[in-house]
């Protein structure tokens, strides 16, 4: 028998999550071999080809927000964890303590360093192997190299201004004024080459350091100082959240929004300001809806209706399906296989750099499973 041919209309209302007052319907994919008899829903990697969409709405270095289209939800959240848990990056891990005289103890100082984000040359960061760590098994490790240890130090001492007498004659009490380094700062660590490290992080755009200067780690007056190596490794974090590429990678559903009948006058501004600005528009009854029987709108041309505008901005609160007037004319949904994502970078990558370095992960581990199914079917 051949296989059921489908309008195009159902196939989309298929895809549409309910979103009611109390409950949410629909949830489950459908498009699966089997659920409808007569139907074909194989999967087809041509087809896949044709209707898979990738669309940006934002894009800055630190912050972009795109829609994949056209896959399913598992994929999806795959992308999300490799996001936060799977790319790897480079942090401080070991803190080699020489001195430090300051009123912050050696803890809270190693533990602030090490959540500092760190950028550098990307290519470079790309050179940089993972660092093994000493274990039972293998005592050694990997053993600290230039291909997967980055030095830095933090050698700083608070003394007095130069013009320390003046600025008190004054009644100057502004200690960044007052004291050299009384305040420490990010922009205080300083990055040491290593060996072959030399041809990628050479340079002051290249070299390793701080994405942000101006974070503070320690406050000191004269007679303090603090006196710091440390070693930076890769890891990722699903080792520790200092790792993570992201401070948030998140996606949501699209909304839908269908009035079903008509919304006029005062209840359509009240139901404009059930959503978010520029949802919900207001526009006039023309003369031909007006003429139109059936359609809801006989007798009130030139009055405001309410009309659908952008959906992409609709947070779903349900404040609509509070109010009795909207009764049975409005439905509410998501599109279940149109996810939107927000990927906020820390700053070691570009943000529209860490959705490819997780496509490139995920084609890893598909690589990773053939083979070892390959190994077991053999």
């Amino acid at each position: 028998m051949a296989p059921a041919r489908v309008s195009q209309t159902e196939l989309d209302a298929r895809k549409i999550v309910g979103v009611n007052a109390e409950t949410v319907t629909n949830v489950s994919s459908t498009d699966i071999p089997g659920h409808y008899p007569g139907e074909d829903h194989e999967w087809d990697l041509e087809e896949f080809r044709n209707t898979f969409k990738v669309k940006f709405h934002k894009h800055q270095p630190f912050d972009c927000s795109f829609s994949l289209i056209g896959i399913d939800a598992s994929i999806a959240n795959a992308f999300r964890r490799i996001l936060i848990a799977e790319t790897p990056t480079l942090a401080i891990e070991y803190v080699f303590v020489h001195n430090n005289t300051s009123i912050v103890q050696d803890e809270v100082l190693s533990h602030r360093l090490g959540l500092i984000p760190l950028t550098g040359n990307p290519a470079g960061l790309r050179w940089l192997q993972q660092y093994r760590k000493p274990t039972d098994e293998d005592p050694v490790g990997s053993g600290v190299q230039d291909v997967n240890t980055v030095v830095m130090k933090l050698k700083v001492e608070c003394t007095k201004a130069d013009n320390y007498d003046e600025l008190t004659k004054k009644r100057e009490d502004d200690p960044r004024l007052l004291y050299k380094h009384a305040h420490v700062y990010s922009k205080d660590l300083e990055f040491v080459v290593s060996g072959r490290q030399d041809t990628f992080f050479s340079g002051e755009a290249k070299q390793i350091k701080p994405v942000h200067p101006d974070i503070l780690l320690a406050k000191m007056r004269p007679g303090q100082c603090i006196d710091m190596e440390m070693h930076c490794v890769k890891g990722i974090g699903a080792d520790h959240a200092k790792f993570s590429p992201v401070a948030t990678a998140t996606y949501r559903l699209l909304p839908t929004i269908s009035i079903t009948k008509p919304i006029l006058g005062n209840e359509a501004k009240k139901f404009a300001r059930c959503f978010p600005k520029g949802v919900i528009g207001l526009e006039e009854v023309s003369r031909g809806e007006a003429k139109q029987k059936g359609s809801g709108y006989e007798g009130h041309e030139g009055e405001k209706k309410a009309v659908v505008k952008n959906t992409f901005k609709d947070t779903v609160s349900r404040e609509c399906l509070r109010h009795p007037e909207f009764e049975g004319k409005v439905k509410l949904g998501r599109v279940r296989d149109h996810f939107i994502f927000m990927v906020e970078s820390t700053g070691q990558y570009q943000s529209d750099e860490l959705f490819l370095e997780s496509v490139s992960i995920l084609k890893e581990k598909c690589a990773s499973m053939k083979r070892g199914l390959a190994e077991y079917t053999r």
